[in-house]
């Protein structure tokens, strides 16, 4: 176990012991209204699901709980912003896969830094990427894309709204020895529209960006970079049915966490409380409707997971030569 994560576990066990009960004597009830800070703009997964939260925290805690996009730099802005504010529980932000786990590598200067910066409190949900295609483009399935790209090296491009997304095509190309031209988006939501005018060729996303210009057949869904089929996209293959295993374990998971000094029992209520929405049947529902899944854990589970993924995401990236935009 790294120093980091030797912390946060000694941090909450001391508090657990301090208290007797650290759920029910860390006694975080908002008297204020709190904020949620989204790194990306609205139209996009980490907004559905910001929302959804904080409808229900609201109704838990009496006490308004608000949405805050700021977008920018593939998320680092409102990151880094974030982590500037006071750490007291009313200011939690959207732990983001691409944010902690791969912008360090290859941003110099993100503004914070993923380790020592940001507490994690809890992931909210896992799931797959989807790769999208304007129907223009001529390629039904990876196989295609492949043969197509190889035949018109540079001349197809692909947008993503964060480095996750980015990094799955980038696999793509790595192992595959395909041209594609990347293009940055702040946010899903600009990406999609983009999509749709037929402006960009493909698109890496979540599920619940695309979901539902798939199903009008305004978009095409190629191929999900994950090892499970999504109920909300049927009939999609997987990158393991599609022949590409190396690209079948690229998970996209969504959290929250708080300035790093915020009191570990602060951050044991805020768990406790967020579980607790995470674990009600209505609120998994409306998460899976979008083609997410909800997967509450502890703080040091999250932690653990956010180290696992940043070293490997930092090995991956430096073998495949990745640079950032």
């Amino acid at each position: 176990m790294t120093t980091w994560l030797r912390s946060i576990a000694a941090a909450l066990v001391c508090a657990f012991f301090l208290s007797g009960n650290v759920y029910a004597q860390a006694q975080f009830k908002p008297t204020a209204p709190v904020k949620i800070i989204v790194a990306f703009p609205p139209g996009g997964g980490t907004d559905a699901v910001s929302r959804i939260v904080a409808e229900r925290l609201t109704d838990l805690w009496h006490q308004q709980v608000i949405v805050e996009n700021r977008a920018g730099a593939q998320g680092n802005i409102g990151t880094a912003y974030a982590t500037k504010m006071p750490a007291d529980g009313y200011t939690m932000m959207i732990a983001h896969q691409g944010v902690l786990t791969v912008n360090p590598h290859l941003y110099k200067d993100m503004g914070f830094d993923p380790f020592k910066d940001i507490a994690p409190v809890a992931r909210v949900t896992q799931q797959p990427f989807v790769l999208v295609a304007h129907p223009s483009v001529a390629a039904n399935n990876l196989k295609e894309l492949e043969a197509l790209a190889k035949s018109k090296p540079g001349k197809l491009n692909y947008g993503s709204s964060a480095t996750g997304p980015q990094l799955a095509v980038e696999l793509f190309k790595y192992n595959t020895g395909s041209d594609l031209m990347h293009v940055a988006y702040k946010g899903a939501g600009p990406a999609v529209i983009d999509l749709l005018g037929g402006n960009i060729d493909l698109l890496v996303a979540n599920p619940t960006s695309v979901a539902q210009h798939v199903k009008s057949g305004k978009l095409k869904a190629i191929v999900l970079f994950g090892k499970d089929p999504v109920g909300v996209l049927p009939g999609v293959p997987t990158a393991i049915d599609a022949g590409y295993p190396a690209l079948a374990d690229i998970p996209e998971w969504y959290g929250l966490a708080v300035p790093a000094a915020t009191p570990a029992v602060v951050v044991a209520q805020l768990n406790h409380d967020i579980n607790s929405v995470l674990n009600d049947l209505a609120v998994k529902q409306r998460i899976s409707d979008l083609g997410l899944n909800a997967s509450p854990t502890t703080p040091e589970d999250f932690a653990q997971q956010i180290r696992r993924d940043y070293d490997r995401w930092g090995a991956l990236i430096q073998k495949a030569g990745i640079k950032g935009d």
